[in-house]
């Protein structure tokens, strides 16, 4: 295994879409390693230099030189390519660590935006210090918060066909996925589309409730290292990912009912695979054991995550 590292820069970063067209920054080998400091960030959302908080040049560098395309929020590392990766198969990403990139992070309510477009007539946008040593986020009224950081966005390239896309939606390629379960120690797996796979990341959340209903979490820069597999083994329609403890089945659709079926058929699917069970055990055993809980409900496609514990399996 090979260990790998990206650092975000105007010339390893793409800002609001996601295309198979991009060139990889790098590529590497099935097993290896990468480690990938991101940003985040519009330039009107940075702290005043009075503020004690320290922007990273790099984030300056690309608000100066970087374009912005299909009005998409996220500033994304990458792409990197997997060698041998095929269209059809799978891409495990083991997710090592994350740590923190910035002392601060950010957090917006506008109007016409979120879960209540219509109860804030507004824009705020707040900074919140952030304590690396304690792993908190003071909030303006003092309240410490506990941070969890995990990134909004792990995304392998759409397929050709669909050209470049924006990326606030969730897709089958993954994307802005906003599952807070996404920390370390936890593997995500992406159904590659293209050839190399093409993995990138971004939106680094210090922390999130299910929903994420202000449309922000704590927006801020992270560095994450991922271990990289490539599996011919799997065959997968929509992400998944599983914890220690948990398997996670996902589902995105604007319609939140259309989401829930996407995730829960998943769900069966997995259990059926996993433990020989019929499709009605399966579906029994989701309605007496499986948690579904809405991921969030900002980004144009909902989400729904089902979450099982692995126990019930081991039959």
């Amino acid at each position: 295994m090979r260990k790998h590292r990206v650092e975000a820069g105007p010339h390893s970063v793409h800002w609001g879409f996601f295309d198979a067209a991009l060139k990889p920054l790098i590529t590497i080998e099935s097993g290896d390693q990468v480690t990938m400091s991101t940003v985040s960030g519009p330039r009107e959302a940075m702290p005043k230099p009075e503020s004690g908080l320290t922007v990273p040049p790099a984030l300056s560098a690309i608000h100066a030189t970087v374009p912005q395309r299909l009005n998409g929020p996220h500033i994304m590392t990458g792409p990197v390519a997997v060698r041998g990766a095929k269209a059809g198969q799978v891409l495990e990403v083991r997710i090592k660590s994350i740590e923190l990139h910035y002392d601060w992070g950010y957090n917006v309510i506008r109007p016409l935006a979120g879960a209540l477009p219509d109860d804030f007539t507004s824009t705020r946008l707040i900074h919140i210090p952030l304590n690396r040593a304690r792993m908190t986020g003071r909030l303006p009224w003092g309240l410490e918060l506990p941070l969890k950081p995990f990134f909004g966005v792990m995304v392998v390239g759409p397929p050709h066909a669909w050209g470049p896309v924006a990326s606030p939606p969730p897709r089958r390629n993954g994307g802005n996925i906003d599952n807070k379960e996404l920390v370390a120690g936890t593997t995500l797996y992406l159904p590659i589309h293209v050839d190399g796979a093409l993995f990138s990341v971004g939106d680094g959340h210090g922390v999130q409730g299910d929903g994420e209903v202000c449309i922000t979490a704590i927006e801020t820069g992270l560095i994450g290292t991922f271990e990289l597999h490539v599996r011919d083994d799997l065959r997968l329609e929509w992400p998944m990912a599983e914890t220690p403890t948990d398997f996670i089945t996902m589902g995105f659709d604007p319609d939140l009912d259309d989401a829930v079926v996407i995730a829960l058929r998943e769900m069966i699917k997995l259990i059926c695979a996993r433990s020989g069970l019929s499709r009605e055990d399966a579906y029994t055993l989701c309605s007496l054991a499986a948690d579904l809980r809405v991921t969030q409900v900002v980004n144009g496609s909902k989400g729904i995550h089902v979450m099982l514990n692995k126990t019930l399996l081991k039959c």
